[in-house]
């Protein structure tokens, strides 16, 4: 039987890993957030904080919750420190299989034996991931989503080998941190990907053809479809990057439909990544408000 979890360790400090950190805190989690750059630690620190802030100011967060979730929050470079006593560890790193492959044979050698682990890959193989951590049956996929804090959703993802209890247990995890979860097997692109992938990358096509400016495509989408954000303001703010490579891995395992629109990868190698740039589709200024296009603030 797998030990209650109490304290998670969370990989990565950039969006996705401190969104991870912010709602598992607040679940009443202790949590350690990792990362190589202290500096990218203490952006991280910042911005959970002033989410915290945001949510008391709306009344969503009680201000004893926000201190709590304050009080359980540590960082640490050293990722023998942060693994050591983890109940289950999260990894947030970059989107490579790579990068997060070299990084669970390392968390392997720090963690307890017994500590389960977890992937917030929107694409890649978790069975491949599993295997490489060397305890498949206590390793899967969940898939948070941007803004962490706000979107409801989690992807919980099965491997190959993954254990019933493992499902059940990170299931409860996630139902705390205040999420919907849905179970999908271990498939490039998962459930959500997939098919945002597609639209995203239509949404490109289109655009590249003139068939409507990208205000108006998200327009329409958001209005016609009631998608929350236009497909432009989602890879935006997901990062252009990120949606490429994505679609690149998604193109290599499933087939020509996937294929990555000419114009996105001539904005990635221009450096139009999105928010995080300050120009993608749309132009940002320092504090990532939108000053191009339609809903310009």
């Amino acid at each position: 039987m797998a030990r209650p979890i109490e304290t998670i360790a969370v990989l990565g400090a950039g969006t996705m890993g401190r969104g991870i950190a912010h709602v598992a805190a607040l679940a009443g989690y202790e949590t350690e957030l990792y990362d190589v750059d202290a500096a990218a630690l203490a952006r991280a620190e910042e911005a959970i904080h002033k989410n915290l802030e945001k949510g008391m100011a709306l009344g969503k967060v009680a201000p004893a919750d926000a201190a709590g979730a304050r009080s359980r929050l540590a960082l640490d470079t050293d990722l023998g420190a942060a693994v050591a006593d983890a109940d289950l560890v999260i990894e947030a790193a970059p989107e490579s299989l790579a990068v997060k492959i070299e990084l669970f044979e390392a968390v392997a050698l720090n963690a307890r034996h017994d500590a389960l682990f977890a992937t917030n890959t929107s694409a890649l193989s978790v069975t491949e991931m599993a295997a490489a951590s060397g305890r498949p049956e206590r390793f899967a996929g969940m898939h948070f989503f941007n803004p962490v804090h706000l979107m409801r959703l989690l992807e919980l993802v099965r491997g190959l080998e993954t254990s019933v209890e493992t499902v059940a247990v990170l299931r409860a995890v996630g139902e705390r941190m205040g999420k919907e979860v849905v179970v999908v097997a271990d498939s490039p692109g998962f459930a959500t990907s997939r098919i945002n992938a597609l639209i995203g990358n239509e949404a490109f096509r289109m655009l590249e053809q003139g068939v409507a400016s990208a205000a108006d495509l998200d327009k329409a989408i958001k209005l016609g479809l009631n998608h929350p954000m236009g497909p432009f303001e989602m890879a935006d703010l997901v990062g252009l990057d990120v949606r490429l490579a994505i679609l690149e891995h998604l193109h290599a395992t499933l087939g020509e439909t996937f294929r990555p629109s000419n114009l996105m990868r001539r904005y990635v190698q221009a450096g139009r990544l999105g928010r995080k740039s300050g120009r993608g589709v749309y132009e940002y200024d320092a504090e990532g408000r939108r000053t191009t296009g339609e809903g310009a603030e």
